[in-house]
């Protein structure tokens, strides 16, 4: 009687850990089936799409498959929209002036970003709650609102301009709008708090007896910074650098509002090459070409943080 009971119970907790499996498998794949139809399938549409012709129709663009006599399957494909990406002028300097808008945006997001996040994380713990309610707040608001606000405060009659001319501290409007500089600006504030709270994050992790251990052994605050803290909150710098970068080289909202007509940045170009032009494949190739050069840059940070965890 025992032994039958032994192997219900065996066959009882086989059957427990198959369907466990079972479940865990389906909720490991979920994810997966997510980004397969909602991102995947998509990309290999315009995938497809960024080696054909343009042409008058509807849609806009020539077949790159095509069936010829029913059983004949014909490829046309045409890489003449990627080669202009790297021999036009025009794209070269798109990406160019992506990048350095992109780019200087994000280092200035990290300075205070990573002031601000210090000095949260430092706060007292009853403040500390105060002040990530403060730095997520705009996301109370809408993001096409916050950046015409802030077409009010730099334009030639804005609150800046006025507030100078009232000071004497001008004798004419500054052009404070449609320019680069006012593009970072906007990119600043709209993406500083995807800057801000990975650093935090990072900084509320780290062993408070490592700096007491560095004050006892001599040394000054700085070097304790640059040397201990800095060093332990990369992950969140990294993290927080790629959170701001990756969308603001394809800002489309920002350039459009609080940029002059010579503000190129490759959103607006996806959108003259869409709906302006009618140049489908010449968007596509566009698309597909900024998901492979930011594909890479995320790839590294992953690895980087699997060394960091294997370290750990």
């Amino acid at each position: 009687m025992s032994k039958i009971m032994n192997t219900l119970l065996h066959h009882s907790h086989e059957r427990m850990i198959n369907i466990y499996a079972a479940r865990h498998k389906i909720v490991l794949w979920l994810p997966y089936m997510w980004l397969s139809l909602f991102f995947l399938v998509p990309f290999l549409l315009i995938f497809k799409i960024s080696f054909s012709k343009a042409m008058i129709g509807m849609p806009p663009f020539e077949a790159v498959f095509e069936w010829l006599q029913g059983h004949m399957l014909h490829i046309n494909l045409n890489f003449s929209n990627y080669q202009a990406l790297f021999q036009e002028h025009f794209y070269v300097s798109t990406f160019v002036s992506s990048l350095w808008t992109a780019g200087s945006s994000t280092l200035i997001c990290l300075a205070l970003g990573y002031m601000m996040a210090y000095g949260i994380a430092r706060s007292s713990p009853r403040l500390r709650m105060f002040y990530l309610l403060l730095v997520v707040l705009p996301f109370w608001t809408s993001f096409l609102i916050r950046v015409y606000a802030w077409m009010s405060l730099l334009s030639a009659k804005g609150i800046i301009n006025t507030t100078l001319l009232y000071v004497g501290l001008i004798s004419e409007p500054l052009l404070l709008l449609d320019n680069r500089y006012a593009v970072c600006v906007g990119i600043v504030y709209c993406y500083l708090p995807f800057m801000v709270l990975p650093i935090y994050s990072a900084l509320e992790k780290i062993d408070k007896t490592l700096i007491e251990a560095a004050f006892d052994l001599g040394s000054t605050p700085w070097r304790t910074f640059w040397r201990i803290t800095v060093p332990l909150t990369l992950p969140g710098i990294a993290a927080g650098c790629i959170l701001v970068f990756v969308p603001a080289v394809g800002e489309f909202v920002i350039p459009e509002l609080l940029g002059g007509p010579d503000t190129l940045m490759i959103g607006r170009v996806l959108w003259w090459e869409f709906f302006n032009n009618r140049n489908w494949p010449q968007a596509c190739a566009l698309a597909v070409l900024m998901v492979f050069i930011f594909v890479l840059p995320i790839m590294f940070f992953q690895r980087q943080q699997q060394k960091i965890e294997l370290t750990n």
